[in-house]
């Protein structure tokens, strides 16, 4: 005999209420901003600030600016805002300070060959890279070099006393960077070597330059090393400075790739030598990208604050972005009440977007080259 417990329901099961959201922009702020009233607290002082702020850099930069292929007279009425007109006129003074006008052609040809060279080179996927390395580091220096300098070819000669502006500003940061990234690690390599003699010598320039203000190494570089070389020489005030501060942020970079090195365990290092590799060898393959990959957000601080520390040349009489910036403030042509005001907003902003673009690639490095480690 078998026994049949199956059962059917005959009435249906009452239906539930539906389930609370679980997203949302109501939802995000609850959670977000009014999840405590301490933070509710904050949040209402940055909305008054918000609305405090907000309305006059609109109305100065937008609402009340002079647009470009405005006037003069305008700019100089009561109640303009920033004076973008004049920023226009002088537009080509501040991206190449003096250089001649007829020339502009030859930095716009260096501007294009660094924009169409970088862009690959900082795109982990894109092809040929070798290729692309070898024109960058070696190649497009050289060619750089000449095409601005001229004085070949049948192009006329332009010293660098003629270079500014926008112009001025990334040759210095770019050979900066560039020059101190393979002179800082083989410093920190070198107060990390065993041998007494070559760890001394690096200890001894990392703490002398890192001891020493930029602006004093300028000067040392602009003022005093002339009155040290023999009578009749002459070296570039350009290419001083360029030493000056590619010896100077190469200290700085050697602590942050040291860092690196430190956090390294002294597993890594041992694993090397297990497998027969030589010093060289087992610092470039294992330790390097290690240490290197941890120290990324370090490295690129360093470069953004060496980008904006090139400002600083403009006391030594180089006119780079913010020098030229300086100089043409002081334009009766284009005097205004804004005038002054209007021209550092916009160096500001060029300044602004260099390094906002280095931080962003800084970050996306960062998570591509995450295996893991990340807490």
């Amino acid at each position: 005999m078998t026994m049949d417990i199956g059962y059917v329901r005959t009435d249906f099961v009452p239906a539930k209420p539906a389930p609370g959201r679980t997203g949302g922009p109501i939802l995000w702020a609850q959670k977000n901003l009014f999840s405590t009233p301490t933070n509710a607290l904050f949040t209402v002082f940055g909305i008054l600030f918000l609305l405090w702020a907000v309305p006059p850099l609109y109305n100065f930069i937008i609402g009340h600016a002079v647009m470009p292929g405005g006037t003069v007279e305008e700019c100089r009425a009561e109640g303009a805002g920033a004076c973008w007109a004049y920023i226009y006129a002088r537009f080509n003074f501040f991206i190449y300070g003096f250089y001649p006008i007829e020339e502009y052609w030859r930095p716009n040809i260096v501007f294009v060959m660094l924009a169409a060279l970088i862009i690959p080179l900082l795109m982990p996927t894109a092809p040929f890279k070798r290729t692309n390395a070898l024109l960058f580091f070696v190649v497009f220096p050289v060619v750089s070099f000449y095409l601005l300098s001229g004085g070949v070819f049948g192009m006329r000669y332009v010293p660098t006393e003629q270079w500014g502006g926008l112009m001025v500003t990334l040759i210095i940061s770019l050979v900066g960077i560039i020059c101190s990234i393979p002179l800082g690690i083989l410093l920190a390599l070198g107060r990390q070597s065993k041998l007494p003699i070559i760890k001394t010598l690096c200890v001894l320039f990392i703490e002398l330059w890192r001891a020493v203000p930029l602006i004093t190494v300028l000067f040392m570089a602009s003022i005093m090393l002339p009155l040290f070389m023999p009578a009749g020489t002459t070296v570039d005030k350009l290419l001083r400075a360029l030493v000056g501060v590619t010896l100077f942020s190469s200290a700085y970079l050697a602590e942050t790739v040291r860092g690196g090195l430190q956090a390294l365990p002294r597993g890594q290092f041992e694993a090397g030598a297990s497998l027969g590799l030589g010093y060289w060898k087992r610092t470039y393959f294992i330790i390097l990208p290690q240490a290197l990959k941890h120290v990324i957000p370090g490295i690129v601080n360093n470069f953004i604050a060496l980008f904006k520390d090139t400002s600083l040349v403009s006391i030594v009489g180089i006119f780079d972005l913010l020098n030229t910036v300086q100089s043409a403030s002081s334009d009766i042509e284009w005097a205004s009440p804004t005038q002054a005001v209007t021209g550092y907003v916009f160096a500001a902003s060029m300044f602004w977007m260099f390094c906002f673009a280095m931080s962003r690639y800084s970050l996306w490095m960062e998570h591509r080259l995450d295996t893991g480690h990340k807490r």
